[in-house]
């Protein structure tokens, strides 16, 4: 009997193991096109001020197909989604290099529409992790997947700082073209994990709108959406930003890699700070870090400020996250979690790209200052998500 326990916990972190690869895959292609999209998109485009609409047709992308991708994975299992998922990501890079090769914002941005939903289905990673994953085991098995995206912070803007001239004269091409190989190595990857086959249906399905109002999942899909919202609002404009401050293409991959380290890096210790401490208190933690990002970045313009600001973006996205990611999972019994998390994505992913394609508008209306500074409301009502969550939840016992 211990031999059946001990082979089924070697084949479960073997999966999770491997889900960290892959996932280090689909991240790396996203992390080096944050550091790529708004440049890009700024040469190609007319109207300098729709320089991030690329990466808002990217996340309006993800956001979209958080619904199909819930359906394609209760109806056909999570290995065949992912791989369907790693295939869109693989055309996705073939149509950004084409775009780039033409010379078309057009092609360029209809190339964010098959990466985007590459993108959002590999956001469901984190979810296989916790359904392979025993109770005891599953804040770790998130944060561990999610910690693959340390592998893609390191390799995916070192892609881009050494390959954006191997296509000379046409910046990046080799780049894209080297990207499409990826979600290759991640269906192979994926051929040899054990994942959940397609859950049963059943008979008498709880409403969704009574998943909504559940307290657990108002805090959580809030959370997530102010993490992964205002992340997005700052990174996305601070290679523009840092252009317009002199610095070149390799000095804002290098920023842009610092952050994406910083993302991802605590996924080896944060599962345990949340079995420790629990997810709420995680999740405020990584609002005060986000506050602190926005007081470097407002007293200066040097590397050193956007680095050190750009780690505590990163690191406070993190904290955030992944305890929206456990706090999501006490809102669903096992029948409801497809829909639960296709919701969450939903609503987390809308906001994303909202906040994608103001991060461009806003730069050039109003400034850098006033964009960081609209994290500090954002992180008022993420704290006061979880305040209210906490107050229901202790009403209910």
């Amino acid at each position: 009997m211990q031999s059946g326990h001990a082979a089924d916990a070697a084949t479960m972190k073997r999966s999770v193991f491997l889900m960290f690869l892959c996932q280090a895959l689909m991240q790396a292609a996203t992390v080096g096109q944050t550091a790529m999209s708004a440049l890009i998109g700024y040469s190609l485009a007319t109207d300098k001020l729709l320089a991030t609409l690329p990466m808002a047709v990217q996340m309006a992308s993800t956001m979209a197909a958080s619904i199909p991708a819930g359906i394609i994975f209760a109806r056909l299992g999570r290995k065949p989604g992912f791989m369907l998922g790693a295939l869109c990501a693989g055309i996705g890079s073939l149509t950004f290099a084409a775009g780039v090769w033409q010379g078309s914002f057009a092609l360029y941005c209809l190339g964010a529409v098959p990466a985007g939903i590459g993108f959002g289905i590999s956001q469901h990673y984190r979810f296989a992790a916790a359904e392979v994953a025993t109770p005891e085991y599953r804040p770790r098995a998130i944060s561990l997947v999610m910690a693959g995206g340390v592998l893609s912070a390191i390799f995916g803007p070192e892609l881009v700082k050494n390959s954006k001239d191997l296509l000379a004269p046409m910046l990046f091409l080799g780049t894209y073209l080297i990207l499409a190989l990826l979600p290759l190595v991640c269906i192979t990857l994926l051929s040899f994990t054990r994942l959940p086959p397609a859950p049963p249906r059943p008979k008498n399905s709880t409403p969704l709108r009574e998943i909504l109002v559940r307290p657990a999942f108002i805090t959580a899909a809030m959370a997530g959406a102010l993490a992964y919202g205002c992340m997005n609002l700052m990174m996305t404009a601070t290679p523009l930003e840092m252009m317009l401050c002199g610095f070149g293409i390799s000095a804002s991959a290098t920023v842009i890699q610092m952050h994406a380290v910083a993302m991802f890096a605590p996924g080896f210790f944060s599962g345990r700070l949340i079995a420790r401490f629990g997810a709420r208190p995680v999740i405020v933690a990584g609002a005060a870090l986000n506050i602190g990002c926005v007081l470097v970045a407002a007293s200066g313009e040097s590397f050193a400020h956007f680095g050190v600001a750009l780690v505590a973006l990163g690191l406070g996205w993190n904290f955030m996250f992944v305890g929206a990611t456990n706090l999501l999972a006490e809102s669903y019994r096992p029948d409801e979690r497809v829909r639960a998390q296709a919701a969450n994505d939903f609503i987390v992913f809308g906001t994303v790209a909202c906040s994608a394609f103001a991060s461009g508008a806003i730069h050039a209306w109003a400034g850098w200052n006033t964009l960081m500074l609209l994290l500090v409301p954002a992180m008022a009502v993420a704290v006061g998500a979880i305040a209210f969550g906490r107050r229901r939840a202790v009403a209910a016992l």
